[in-house]
């Protein structure tokens, strides 16, 4: 699999990643996790994404791959101790508790990034966050430091200079950045992690997702009307194009893509040996969002 220098880490990551949400937020057995897992690292795969408040996510990655540890670089989240749908808590001493527990689920005695879970840009204007985040670092409790989070707050952490990486939303559905912070961000060189790569296929049914997070990608799509999206036969297709568009986009490194099936990520994995995305197709999509999407579509968490 492709690997690419993410920015001034000098990590080599693979371009895609696997995000731990799903396995967090939908009741899969340790069992199956360790298959994914497992069959996700013997395919090259070498980014593994999750977050504290992702359930019991850290804690399954932890308990069946905690043996493979030398063989992919490990991300997490923290600022939401309490889960995602509470509030966040953005307390120095919170942060510093939170990566704590976050090793103890992983079983690691290091992470190699951990990012900012969608922290406001007046908490990061503050600045206990980011000394919170150094102090970890500086503890050998994390290897860089990154901000996971979009649109003007994004902006501010690319531009302060804090960050060794940025993680943000990037897909057909979701293109704010592409002009909002990742120029500034490859020219800080900073590592570049896309998130919601494919728009959670948020077209895949022709009908709108059941999902309520998904709804907002699905009523862009309809709106932005893609060519290739009309064929809804085949859905491998559009999906290949989805994903090798936002590994076009300039300074992208890795996508993070979900999901509870081991046979997914290889299947993601084959439809990027195509390659990068046609530089007609690309500017077709990047043309079309350009001529439909509204200010008020802002990068989505």
């Amino acid at each position: 699999m492709e690997k690419r220098r993410l920015g001034k880490t000098g990590m080599d990551v693979t371009v895609l990643g696997f995000g731990g949400a799903e396995i967090g937020y939908q009741k899969v057995s340790d069992e199956q996790v360790a298959e994914l897992l497992n069959r996700a690292l013997d395919a090259g795969l070498n980014v593994f994404d999750t977050a504290e408040c992702y359930h019991n996510s850290e804690e399954m990655i932890g308990r069946t791959v905690r043996n493979r540890r030398s063989e992919f670089y490990l991300f997490t989240k923290c600022g939401h101790p309490r889960g995602f749908e509470s509030a966040a808590n953005w307390s120095q001493d919170s942060i510093l508790q939170s990566i704590e527990r976050s090793l103890q689920r992983l079983k690691t005695d290091h992470v190699d990034i951990v990012h900012l879970h969608s922290c406001s840009e007046s908490e990061l204007r503050k600045g206990e966050v980011i000394t919170a985040l150094q102090t970890a670092r500086d503890r050998g409790h994390t290897r860089y430091i990154g901000y996971s989070g979009d649109s003007r707050a994004a902006h501010y952490a690319v531009e302060c200079g804090a960050f060794d990486t940025l993680q943000t939303s990037i897909n057909i559905a979701d293109q704010e950045a592409i002009e909002l912070t990742v120029p500034l961000a490859r020219e800080k060189q900073m590592g570049l992690i896309a998130k919601r790569p494919i728009a959670n296929a948020a077209w895949k049914t022709g009908h709108k997702p059941i999902e309520s997070y998904h709804h907002e990608y699905y009523e862009r799509l309809r709106k932005l009307n893609y060519d290739f999206l009309r064929n809804f036969d085949d859905l491998e297709k559009t999906i290949s194009i989805a994903l090798r568009f936002t590994l076009s986009v300039p300074g992208v490194h890795t996508a993070i893509v979900g999901t509870t099936k081991p046979e997914r990520l290889q299947q993601n994995a084959k439809l990027l040996e195509a390659g990068p995305l046609p530089k007609e197709e690309y500017e077709a999509i990047r043309q079309r969002w350009e001529e439909v999407a509204p200010r008020i579509w802002i990068g989505q968490i």
